[in-house]
């Protein structure tokens, strides 16, 4: 496989609210990239947790703030300083280890780092939080494709609702809806019809609620993409045809 002759897509993952499986699908998406043999990178930018690197039980020595800042004041030397590598296919740079860190990240260092690395991988997943502030607003403006994961929770659809309204006001059309149903299993309230509904749009993605996997702490401390693992592609073979649907269509964008 042959790098660095394009720009990798710049793909953000996002929500509305917090809870609704936007880090996981993250690691989801990594997954099924690396498995298609692209290399891909995941920047933690979801200040208040930084769970990137807690769910892949990585010890970063450095993160996205070292990063930043060491351009900004030209210490910069490799990018490898600031990579962890999960495995061969995935590199990921972690989220301020230090929160009190985090608001020293200014917005102007989003194309910064973007500029580092958009030539050495074929994927950037960034994992951002439903803050809307002057370094989401940047992540979203540098974004190809942007995925919003929400829920049936009915504040997490009305706060969807007036971001739909948002983009529309904007003229932009670069952003999908992903409906997870796996954080509600046996709770379920509306149907996905339901949802279209509510929104006046069609959700462009579902995970549904067998997705809901019953030992997943034993994953998550084992620090597995569920994607990846080989029992998970064998047990939940439908769900993971969807998350490689939903993985090519973010690939391919769409028209503005």
């Amino acid at each position: 496989m042959e790098l660095g002759l394009n720009k990798a897509k710049v793909i953000t993952v996002t929500s509305c609210k917090g809870g609704t499986g936007k880090t996981t699908t993250v690691l989801n998406l990594a997954g099924i990239y690396a498995s298609n043999n692209k290399k891909v990178l995941i920047i933690d930018m979801d200040f208040y947790s930084s769970a990137i690197s807690v769910m892949l039980n990585l010890n970063p020595i450095n993160d996205v703030y070292t990063f930043a800042d060491d351009i900004n004041n030209n210490r910069y030397n490799e990018l490898s300083d600031y990579i962890t590598k999960y495995n061969n296919m995935i590199d990921v740079i972690a989220g301020p280890k230090d929160i009190r860190m985090s608001s020293k990240i200014s917005s102007s260092y989003v194309p910064m780092i973007l500029a580092k690395v958009n030539l050495k991988y074929d994927v950037i997943l960034i994992d951002t939080n439903h803050f809307m502030n002057d370094v989401n607003l940047t992540i979203l403006e540098n974004s190809d494709s942007i995925l919003y994961v929400i829920t049936e929770d009915p504040v997490d659809l009305k706060n969807m609702r007036s971001m739909i309204s948002i983009y529309k006001d904007m003229e932009r059309n670069n952003y999908s809806i992903l409906l997870n149903e796996s954080i509600f299993k046996g709770r379920k309230t509306f149907t996905k019809n339901d949802v279209n509904k509510f929104l006046k749009r069609d959700v462009d993605f579902h995970i549904s609620e067998k997705f809901n996997i019953k030992n997943i702490d034993k994953y998550i401390s084992n620090g597995t993409i569920l994607t990846l693992d080989k029992n998970i592609k064998l047990t939940y073979k439908r769900n993971i045809s969807n998350f490689k649907y939903m993985a090519d269509s973010l690939l391919l964008g769409k028209e503005e």
